[in-house]
């Protein structure tokens, strides 16, 4: 081989290094931006993410204002309900107290009416007819007497005008019943004013005998 084929064959080794070192700079440049997209991808991904997330919560969140909304709703229309009920339950309360002086005179007139003559029996029988339209009113609307003679003292019902020490009857009962109560549909009108019976109290001094 002569020195002009040495030269060449120099000179073509060098162009593959220089090629070669070319190639691997372009591997390490593809490289890099293969990297590049990559980590934007996972940031792009992360973004999406934590997008998605935020998007959740706040479909939560109106949906939690949506349940509440709709309970509120619901509970205003069951006071609505309950307030209209009770409008037509007892629209008559306040007229039906006006009338309860009225049966009261009429039953106290017809527990003083004793004497037996003609004109007081007419009175009497016009008076009972009177007292009978009323509790047949009353009872159309569901006005209840509360008469509790004999009964368990009541004092959502009942007030207490005395107590009554007695043995014959259980402490705690009615004894008298000095003016009857009302109710409108289960509400109280008036209560009924009673005499209480109370227990004896035993006398547990001991006696001396002055005789000794």
């Amino acid at each position: 081989m002569n020195a002009e084929d040495e030269a060449q064959e120099s000179q073509n080794t060098t162009e593959k290094i220089d090629q070669g070192n070319d190639d691997e700079q372009i591997i390490d440049l593809e490289a890099e931006e293969f990297l590049d997209d990559l980590e934007e991808g996972v940031r792009a991904e992360k973004d999406l993410a934590q997008e998605l997330e935020e998007m959740s919560q706040k479909a939560r969140e109106n949906w939690d204002k949506l349940l509440r909304v709709q309970a509120e709703m619901d509970n205003l229309r069951r006071r609505t309900e309950i307030e209209l009920q009770n409008a037509h339950k007892f629209a008559l309360e306040n007229f039906a107290k006006e009338l309860l002086p009225v049966i009261d005179s009429l039953e106290l007139g017809l527990q003083s009416a004793t004497a037996d003559t003609p004109e007081v029996a007419k009175l009497v029988e016009g008076s009972e007819l009177t007292l009978k339209q009323f509790k047949s009113a009353f009872d159309k609307f569901n006005i209840v007497a509360v008469d509790p003679s004999g009964e368990p003292f009541d004092p959502g019902f009942h007030q207490a005008m005395a107590m009554q020490p007695t043995d014959e009857a259980k402490p705690n009962t009615v004894l008298n019943v000095f003016q009857k109560g009302y109710s409108l549909n289960d509400r109280l009108l008036r209560p009924a004013m009673v005499v209480v019976a109370q227990a004896i109290a035993n006398d547990e001094t001991p006696h001396i005998d002055e005789q000794a």
